[in-house]
């Protein structure tokens, strides 16, 4: 078996923000396996700056893995634990290589174009005006649950969004989402979420920054709308140390990103925890490429979890590959006849 990577640069059509600033690309890296002619495809998802892996060292570690390939999925996926991208990227590569199709790794109802994933439509941070308009397409292309990241505008504009929304449609027309990225300070954390439940509110997504787990710990306990983690979930190795964190904050739920998390055995595990504590979850891409994107939502199908899942980011993209994957109506297809715009001569 042979094994190579290939570094690819995703242009955004737009500047996305976040609390922590503003995106204009987004650097991805593919491994590609071959074997008796075949080729299998795995994308290593990293966000610089967010990622437990983003370290200087990244590269030469995908080169140790291209090295010891022969080590197998399992013995790599362990030696990489500190590398969570680079899992996910060994496991799909592997799945990949194994499948009939490249692309077709997890054959399903989806994957047969019969059934269907909910999504959230993702509005990006921006100005109010910005923010306004992406909430009027995403009602108008028939999302039934949004999802906003706040924290980078002022709080009452926000506030006022949110009003807009509510103005218009009930909680049981229009699921409302947010996310704060730990953008609120540990004094005001209450005070903000309080204001928020005013609007129905389904949950909010790591109201405070990572690591003062007392602090979440106590907002989840006293909270009138439901907490998630996400950010608190990277860098949480083992077993052990999952059940620990969950144990102590105790939240209503838990979002999964596989390329944070170690991919589809870390995200795995913690299902079974949460699931153990009666924790809510879903699954979420961290802005992969097609290649990825494709992976997670073939093997989210296959978990039976009929939340919207936030899967809904391919068209973010001026350069991304297109493929079978289409968002109609709030929720995400798999379009048999559509080909993928993909080879792997262009890498």
């Amino acid at each position: 078996m042979k094994a190579t990577y290939y570094k690819y640069i995703l242009n955004f059509k737009q500047p996305s923000g976040t609390s922590r600033g503003v995106m204009t690309e987004k650097e991805t890296w593919f491994l590609v396996l071959e074997q008796d002619g075949k080729k299998g495809i795995g994308e290593c998802g990293i966000l610089r700056g967010l990622s437990i892996d983003d370290k200087p060292d990244y590269e030469q570690k995908l080169q140790w893995t291209c090295a010891n390939i022969h080590l197998g999925k399992t013995v790599l996926w362990e030696s990489l634990i500190e590398f969570p991208s680079i899992q996910f990227g060994v496991e799909m590569a592997f799945q990949s290589l194994a499948s009939e199709n490249p692309f077709l790794l997890f054959p399903s109802h989806f994957t047969a174009g019969i059934k269907s994933i909910p999504i959230n439509g993702l509005v990006w941070m921006g100005n109010e005006a910005f923010m306004k308009q992406q909430i009027e397409e995403k009602i108008a292309d028939g999302f039934h649950c949004i999802k906003l990241k706040i924290g980078a505008i002022d709080f009452d504009a926000e506030l006022q969004l949110l009003r807009f929304i509510r103005q218009h449609f009930t909680p049981e027309q229009m699921e409302i989402r947010v996310d704060a990225n730990g953008a609120f300070g540990l004094s005001l954390a209450l005070d903000k979420i309080s204001q928020l439940s005013e609007f129905k509110i389904h949950s909010i997504e790591q109201p405070v920054q990572k690591n003062n787990t007392d602090t979440m710990s106590e907002l989840c306990k006293i909270t009138p709308i439901p907490i998630a983690l996400d950010e608190e979930l990277i860098g949480v190795f083992s077993i052990q140390e999952k059940e620990e964190l969950l144990q102590k904050i105790r939240p209503q739920y838990i979002i999964l990103k596989p390329s944070f998390i170690g991919g589809f055995r870390g995200t795995k595990e913690w299902i079974s925890i949460a699931e153990k504590h009666q924790i809510g979850w879903w699954i979420t891409s961290a802005l992969e490429s097609n290649i990825g994107l494709n992976a997670i939502a073939q093997w989210t199908f296959l978990q039976h979890n009929s939340m919207p899942q936030g899967l809904g980011t391919g068209a973010l993209y001026t350069n991304n590959f297109d493929c079978p994957l289409e968002v109609s109506q709030g929720q995400l297809w798999y379009k048999n006849d559509v080909n993928w715009d993909f080879s792997f001569d262009d890498l």
